[in-house]
């Protein structure tokens, strides 16, 4: 069944820390099938049973639908840092939704629940996660911390986030990550979500700040943020339409098909240059197409943490 994201304009995008749950529960169910079976076990905190060891702690609901013995891990500390960035601007406002369900996302929606996916990771492994939330401005930041209160107060945040729907707000990336990599001062897991479109810096400057970012010996994996079917194909009916900037509120009356092969080279080479600029930084490129699953960003942070530790 298709859930609504339910939106609501005095408690935000309700929801989104349930589908988060569901997202997870999903996600793992699917890698006890999978050659990432033993991550699974990693995430929901048990550890392979070895023989010899007390029975006491065995989790035999798991063994039930594994058929593999684990134990159940208690008490440890946090062990890993992370910090999730968030580009804010108009352009991750797209496409305009009135409704928001799993199979109908726009950029910020995919986002902020697949953001809340990691949370929901994190705060099982009692990791610490922080949040920085940025466009044309500064708009949140809130160091790493592990508390239930401070994952409720990340989340109502990412709620905000969707339904703020910005109007001709620019991106200043190259700014706020110089300003994030500042704050960011022991050594974290960072995840950064955006469409890479950007209007106030070129893309050397973007790579400095990615770069400044990687300090500390900070690991950055880049969830690259974009609509397919729509931003790269270019695959709109061919009817007279007017395409607006969201970000510059500048307009071009066309024919979508007149241009689409012209367009779709154009996009899949600066997207090209973006991967290579990554592998050159030493950033982890990631697509994360808002018309599939959440399989693929849950798969990376957990390949990531076990890199990391």
């Amino acid at each position: 069944m298709d859930l609504q994201l339910e939106l609501n304009k005095a408690g935000g995008f309700k929801n989104l820390e349930l589908l988060a749950k569901q997202v997870v529960e999903g996600f793992i169910a699917g890698m006890h099938k999978s050659p990432f079976h033993g991550f699974s076990s990693e995430f929901a905190e048990h550890k392979i049973y070895n023989q010899g060891e007390s029975t006491k702690h065995i989790d035999w609901k798991l063994f039930a639908k594994t058929d593999r013995l684990y134990t159940k891990r208690y008490d440890e500390e946090t062990n890993l840092r992370c910090h999730l960035i968030i580009d804010n601007s108009s352009s991750m406002h797209y496409p305009e939704l009135s409704n928001f369900s799993l199979s109908s996302l726009n950029k910020i929606a995919f986002a902020a629940l697949a953001s809340a996916a990691l949370m929901q990771i994190l705060k099982k492994q009692r990791d610490a996660v922080g949040l920085s939330i940025y466009s044309d401005k500064y708009d949140y930041y809130s160091p790493e911390k592990g508390s239930e209160r401070h994952h409720q107060m990340l989340l109502h945040q990412l709620s905000d986030m969707v339904v703020s729907k910005p109007k001709n707000t620019l991106t200043d990336t190259y700014t706020y990550l110089h300003q994030i990599a500042e704050k960011i001062k022991r050594r974290s897991l960072i995840f950064f979500f955006t469409d890479m479109f950007q209007t106030t810096a070129d893309d050397e400057e973007l790579f400095q700040a990615l770069r400044h970012l990687k300090y500390n010996k900070h690991e950055v994996i880049l969830f690259h943020v974009f609509d397919k079917k729509r931003e790269l194909e270019f695959d709109f009916s061919n009817a007279p339409k007017r395409f607006v900037d969201v970000e510059t509120g500048e307009h071009m009356d066309l024919y979508a098909e007149n241009i689409q092969d012209n367009y779709e080279k154009a996009v899949s080479s600066y997207f090209d240059a973006i991967k290579l600029k990554c592998i050159q930084y030493k950033i982890k490129y990631v697509e994360a197409d808002i018309n599939k699953d959440f399989n693929n960003i849950l798969t990376t942070y957990m390949i990531e943490r076990q890199k990391f530790l």
